[in-house]
């Protein structure tokens, strides 16, 4: 019988990686768009380090900066109670770092589109910052928001490396659908790896063709984009 449980925290952790991924998001992809600060660059190649370092890579420092040895994760685990490493936390930090220029990149393009008049108009018509953000800005990116939200959520679906460096493969707690498909693997068990990849194919493919359907030129340019990288 199929064990549900790697996919349940396969999906949890694709929705809440997701979520805190939009927020973080948005205003960095913002100030990417429009900043001219010199320290531009670096951010742009910190934000997308994910989409050329192997995950083992990311994973393991990951895994040095959380340790529990370390100052951040010992301050952490004394202070807050907070364990990262061998944790579902653990998980959604990776998964956050992994997936951010699939979240950032789609939206810092959408900003970057948009014509400065929207901006200028608003501002001459005496609107702040954040209402211009908030009622003209956003409203006019959401195929970059709904692109962007996409590939974070399958990306995350799809790690494999940095989950388990950092999380393990701890049952019910960090044993995502991609870490149970190896250990089926390993095990010989071809049969329910089979059920598991079908399963995760099956949904990623309905989300993809969905968001095909009502966004697929803007979608296609993005894949394109991170596609180089890789």
């Amino acid at each position: 019988m199929l064990d549900w449980q790697p996919l349940f925290l396969t999906f949890k952790l694709a929705f809440i990686t997701t979520i805190l991924l939009l927020i973080i998001s948005l205003p960095l992809a913002y100030w990417l768009a429009y900043t001219k600060s010199k320290a531009k660059p670096i951010i742009e190649t910190l934000v997308s380090m994910p989409l050329v370092l192997p995950p083992t890579v990311l994973g393991f420092y990951l895994l040095l900066v959380f340790s529990p040895n370390s100052t951040l994760g010992g301050w952490l685990n004394e202070h807050l109670g907070v364990r990262m490493v061998f944790s579902f936390a653990g998980l959604i930090v990776g998964s956050m770092i992994y997936s951010l220029p699939f979240m950032v990149q789609p939206i810092q393009a959408g900003f970057a589109k948009l014509s400065p008049s929207l901006r200028e108009a608003a501002y001459v018509l005496g609107k702040s910052k954040w209402t211009t953000f908030r009622k003209i800005l956003l409203p006019n990116i959401n195929p970059a928001l709904l692109t962007g939200i996409v590939l974070a959520f399958a990306h995350t679906i799809g790690e494999f490396g940095v989950v388990l460096m950092i999380g393990g493969n701890i049952p019910g707690k960090t044993r995502v659908a991609s870490i149970a498909i190896y250990d089926e693997v390993e095990s010989m068990n071809y049969a329910a790896a089979n059920q598991y990849s079908l399963i995760l194919f099956a949904i990623t493919f309905l989300i993809l063709l969905s968001v095909y359907l009502l966004n697929g030129g803007y979608l296609k340019s993005s894949l394109l984009k991170n596609s180089k990288h890789d």
